[in-house]
C-alpha cells in the first residue's frame, strides 16, 4: 500500500528509491562546504600571514577564535534539536556561507580573528546536525556506516582546499576562494530546503522503506518524553565517556587543518604548489578512514561482538595507529612525513567516526544533537588549548615535541572509552 504522504491529486506516485541515502548525501555536501569553509584560511595561510604581517603566535589566536566559536556547539545542538532540521540547518548554513564571503574584507589579525569565532559558532551545527539526521533516518546496524559516510565530507572539503586556494591565487587573490565557497553554500540551501523532511512527513517516502528505518531504531531511543535540559545531560557518565576522548582525539585534526601547511612551509621547505599537491592527500586517507571504523564495527558485530564493544575496539586500533604521528617530526624524508600524516589522518577520522557515532546509540533521539554539541565542545576546548600552546612556543621549540604528544593522546581516549561508557540497560 502506498502511505497518503505519496499519493496526489493524480493519482498514485511512486515513492523515490532510498531516500535516506539521498539525505545523507545531500548532507555530505553541506560537510564539504563545511570544513572547506574552514581548511582555507589554513592553506592560505602562508600567503595571508606574509601579506598582512602576522605572526605564528597572532595566527594561534586567529584559530583560536574559531575553536572558540565551535565550543557553542552545545546551544547549536539544543537549538536543532528544539527548532528542526529543515529550516534550522538551513539557517546555520546561509549565516556561515555569508560569514565566508566577508572574509575578502578582512585586514589583520583581529578581523580575521572576528570573523573566524562567528563561523565557527555557525559551522559548529554540523556535527550535531549529522548526528540528528542519522538517527532520524537510519536503523541502528547503518548509522556507523551512514555517519562514515558524511564525515567523508569534512575530509574531502580538506582535501579541495589546497587545489582551490591554488587556483585563486593565481587566478586573483586567496579572497576569491572565500566567495566561491560561501556562494556553494547558499546553493546549497536551496537543495536542503527543497528535499529534507522527516521521515514521517517525506512525501517521498515509500511504506517498505519507512518499515526498514523505523523496523530497525531502538524503541528506548525514540524520545525521552520531556527533553532533558543541559545540566541533567551532563550529569550522565556516558556523555563524559565520549566527550572525553573527543577532547584529547581533535588536537590532530586541528593540527591538520590549521598548522599543516605552515609546517610543509617551513619546516620542510614546501611552496604553495608543493603543498597544493601534497597538503590534501592527509584527508585523502582520512576519508578511508571515515569507511574503515564502521567496517570494523560491522565486521566485529558479525563476530557476535556488542555493538558498542566493537565501537569500543575500533577506537582501540585507531589510536594505536595513531602512535605513528609521534614520528612525523623525527623524519629526515619530507615524504616520509607526508606518509606518517595521511597514517594520522586515517587513524583519527577511524576513531572520530566511531565515537561521534556513540551519541546516536546512547541517548534518545530528541537529545542526540545537544549531546553531539557538547561533545562537540570538548573536541574543540582540545582543539583550543593544543593550538594556543602551539602558537607561543613553536618558535622556540619546534613541531617535533607536539606530533609526539599527539600519538600517546588517542590511547588514553580508548582507556576513558572503555572505563566510562556504560552499555544501555
Amino acid at each position: 500500500m502506498i502511505p497518503p504522504a505519496a499519493v496526489d491529486l493524480g493519482g498514485r506516485r511512486r515513492p523515490f528509491p532510498y531516500v535516506r541515502w539521498t539525505i545523507i548525501a545531500l548532507f555530505v555536501g553541506a560537510m564539504i562546504l563545511n570544513y572547506l569553509a574552514r581548511s582555507v584560511l589554513g592553506v592560505a595561510a602562508p600567503v595571508i600571514l606574509s601579506e598582512q604581517g602576522i605572526s605564528s603566535e597572532q595566527y594561534s589566536w586567529v584559530t583560536s577564535a574559531f575553536q572558540l566559536g565551535v565550543m557553542f556547539q552545545p546551544v547549536v545542538g539544543y537549538f536543532l534539536d528544539g527548532f528542526g532540521l529543515r529550516l534550522g540547518f538551513t539557517l546555520c548554513v546561509a549565516v556561515w556561507s555569508l560569514i565566508t564571503i566577508a572574509h575578502v574584507m578582512a585586514q589583520g589579525w583581529p578581523s580575521f580573528a572576528g570573523l573566524r569565532l562567528a563561523l565557527g559558532l555557525a559551522e559548529g551545527s554540523a556535527q550535531p546536525a549529522g548526528q540528528k539526521v542519522i538517527a532520524e533516518w537510519f536503523p541502528a546496524r547503518e548509522r556507523g556506516l551512514a555517519g562514515g559516510i558524511y564525515n567523508i565530507g569534512a575530509s574531502f572539503g580538506a582535501v579541495l582546499a589546497p587545489p582551490l586556494i591554488a587556483w585563486a591565487v593565481m587566478t586573483q587573490s586567496w579572497r576569491l576562494a572565500f566567495v566561491v565557497t560561501g556562494g556553494l553554500g547558499l546553493v546549497w540551501c536551496v537543495f536542503w530546503l527543497l528535499w529534507y523532511r522527516k521521515p514521517a512527513d517525506h512525501p517521498r517516502l515509500g511504506a517498505t522503506e519507512r518499515a526498514h528505518i523505523e523496523g530497525g531504531q531502538e524503541q528506548r531511543l525514540s524520545g525521552a518524553g520531556k527533553r532533558q535540559r543541559i545540566g541533567a545531560l551532563l550529569r550522565r557518565r556516558n556523555l563524559w565517556g565520549i566527550a572525553l576522548p573527543r577532547l584529547l582525539a581533535d588536537p590532530v585534526w586541528g593540527m591538520l587543518s590549521f598548522w599543516m601547511p605552515l609546517y610543509l612551509a617551513r619546516e620542510r621547505g614546501f611552496d604553495l604548489t608543493q603543498i597544493a599537491i601534497f597538503a590534501w592527500l592527509p584527508f585523502l586517507a582520512a576519508d578511508l578512514g571515515c569507511l574503515f571504523g564502521p567496517a570494523v564495527v560491522a565486521w566485529l558485530q558479525r563476530r557476535g561482538v556488542d555493538l558498542i564493544d566493537a565501537r569500543r575496539w575500533a577506537f582501540t586500533l585507531g589510536a594505536v595507529m595513531m602512535m605513528g604521528m609521534a614520528f612525523v617530526g623525527m623524519a629526515t624524508n619530507p615524504y616520509v612525513a607526508i606518509g606518517l600524516l595521511c597514517l594520522g589522518g586515517f587513524a583519527h577520522q577511524t576513531l572520530s567516526v566511531t565515537v561521534i557515532t556513540m551519541a546516536s546509540d546512547l541517548f534518545h533521539r530528541d537529545e542526540v544533537a545537544t549531546v553531539t554539541g557538547l561533545a562537540g565542545l570538548a573536541a574543540n576546548l582540545g582543539v583550543l588549548l593544543f593550538t594556543l600552546l602551539l602558537g607561543r612556543m613553536v618558535d622556540q621549540v619546534g613541531y617535533e615535541p607536539f606530533f609526539v604528544v599527539l600519538g600517546v593522546l588517542d590511547l588514553v581516549g580508548a582507556a576513558i572509552l572503555w572505563t566510562l561508557v556504560r552499555k544501555p540497560a
